[in-house]
């Protein structure tokens, strides 16, 4: 089976399956999905899967399989950018920061971290909504230069029709959302599922409570937040605040 003809069926880049048949680019539930099919196989490369994305700990891999079959995602952050929104130098100094992290691990995570933003690339990708505390754009992570490169990715990714973001603003304090970041997954197969940030490991449930308690988090620090036609204008205020560093 050449590149052309697996492109082809799955609707994706033939260097897009390059890079994934030389492990540059980590193929993601769905594409694998139609590549089983296409080949005829039983679950073979399904079996694989998991190992292939074993760039996160070990609580961790089971997220990117609920965020590939998600037909919607929302996500809270008060202290940086959704890693699915991510640029690879800003999620560099992100992990850099962890205690006794070596730079080959530092660039297995980022990679891997990078790989799940596939999820966009889909046919029919997810509905994407990221609220973000106004001070993730102006905490200057990696530096000026990292925060400017960031900030213009998101900027652009503004153009995306399936994603929105918008910015809470500091003077708005909506002290719920200082439990911390979460992420809800609503999935076209199977339970909705929530992921959120601890101290020290993450958590994911699909516990129907559970969910619907973090969905109704999601929505009131929602009510505070700055319309999605502001969000640029936010953007680019803090870039210049950068580009004075």
């Amino acid at each position: 089976m050449t590149q052309e003809a697996i492109a082809d069926y799955t609707h994706v880049s033939k260097s897009l399956v390059s890079q994934i048949e030389n492990a540059k680019r980590t193929p993601q539930w769905d594409f694998t999905e139609q590549v089983e099919g296409l080949l005829g196989l039983q679950g073979d490369l399904l079996r694989l899967l998991p190992l292939v994305l074993r760039t996160g700990p070990n609580w961790f891999r089971q997220w990117p399989r609920i965020e590939a079959n998600a037909h919607s995602l929302r996500t809270w952050q008060p202290l940086v950018v959704p890693g699915l929104l991510q640029t690879r130098n800003y999620a560099r100094a992100i992990l850099r920061g962890q205690p006794g992290i070596t730079d080959q691990r530092v660039e297995e995570i980022a990679e891997g971290r990078l790989s799940r933003q596939m999820v966009f690339e889909r046919p029919e990708p997810p509905l994407y909504a990221a609220v973000i505390d106004e001070g993730v754009l102006a905490r200057p992570i990696g530096g000026a230069e990292v925060m400017r490169e960031q900030l213009e990715h998101l900027l652009m990714l503004l153009a995306h029709p399936c994603i929105t973001l918008q910015v809470v603003p500091m003077a708005a304090v909506p002290t719920i959302g200082f439990l911390g970041g979460f992420v809800i997954a609503q999935q076209l197969n199977g339970p909705d599922a929530v992921y959120l940030d601890t101290a020290s490991d993450g958590e994911m449930t699909d516990r129907a409570d559970r969910v619907r308690r973090v969905s109704l988090r999601f929505d009131a620090i929602r009510s505070y937040a700055r319309p999605v036609n502001e969000t640029a204008e936010a953007i680019r205020e803090k870039m210049v605040m950068h580009e004075k560093r």
